[in-house]
């Protein structure tokens, strides 16, 4: 049997669905610049960092910017998002999130977040499930971005377990590659033929517990 002692997740798609938001947000900017942003862009700007999807959104638009411009833009982006936030209520949260966290804390399992978003405290304080968690690493604490593992690592450390003795829930192509870069295990949370280079994937977490969980390694 495997040994874990530690769960990391994700938080966009994993735990909360925030991503729309952020979406939206992006729509609106490149309105503001004045294309139409293709929907099929939203999947390339899952699990990455703020400046990273704004390069992507400006590529989509053929449009270049000086790093000045690019800082403005972003914050624009941001505070329409944030904005959206302002009535963010438990909606939000993803089918079965709340009993399998229940589940682990029952267990006693250390929990943390690894997230790209420089956001994921605030969403989680707003949503009161702060305290499920011993440690939030977010976008304002690292210096890489995902599919660099920088973020995962540090919420390891924080729980002070090695690698290899967690899991990572990830939604994101770049999540997945970022915890098996560090050396997690890793489950995706989705389509089993979008992520493919996860261990293994379930579309949610309705029904699932610790047990479940470690059963399907073993």
């Amino acid at each position: 049997m495997i040994e874990i002692k530690g769960f990391i997740f994700d938080l966009d798609g994993v735990i909360v669905d925030t991503a729309k938001y952020h979406f939206l947000s992006w729509v609106r900017l490149a309105d503001k610049l004045g294309f139409e942003l293709n929907t099929q862009v939203e999947e390339r700007l899952k699990g990455i960092s703020r400046m990273d999807s704004l390069n992507i959104v400006l590529e989509e638009g053929g449009i270049e910017a000086t790093e000045d411009e690019k800082i403005q833009l972003a914050k624009q982006k941001n505070d329409w998002y944030l904005e959206s936030l302002k009535d963010l209520d438990d909606s939000v949260v993803l089918e079965g999130v709340i009993p399998f966290l229940e589940s682990l804390k029952a267990e006693g399992i250390p929990l943390a977040v690894g997230s790209a978003s420089r956001n994921a405290t605030r969403i989680l304080h707003k949503l009161e499930m702060q305290h499920y968690f011993r440690s939030i690493v977010d976008g304002n604490m690292v210096i890489k971005t995902k599919p660099d593992p920088e973020v995962f690592i540090n919420a390891a450390r924080d729980l002070q377990f090695r690698e290899d003795h967690c899991i990572v829930f990830e939604d994101s192509k770049k999540g997945i590659k970022a915890a098996k870069t560090g050396g997690f295990k890793v489950i995706g949370i989705g389509k089993k033929d979008v992520l493919t280079e996860a261990d293994t994937v379930i579309e949610h977490f309705l029904g699932h517990n610790y047990r479940s969980i470690l059963d399907l390694y073993n």
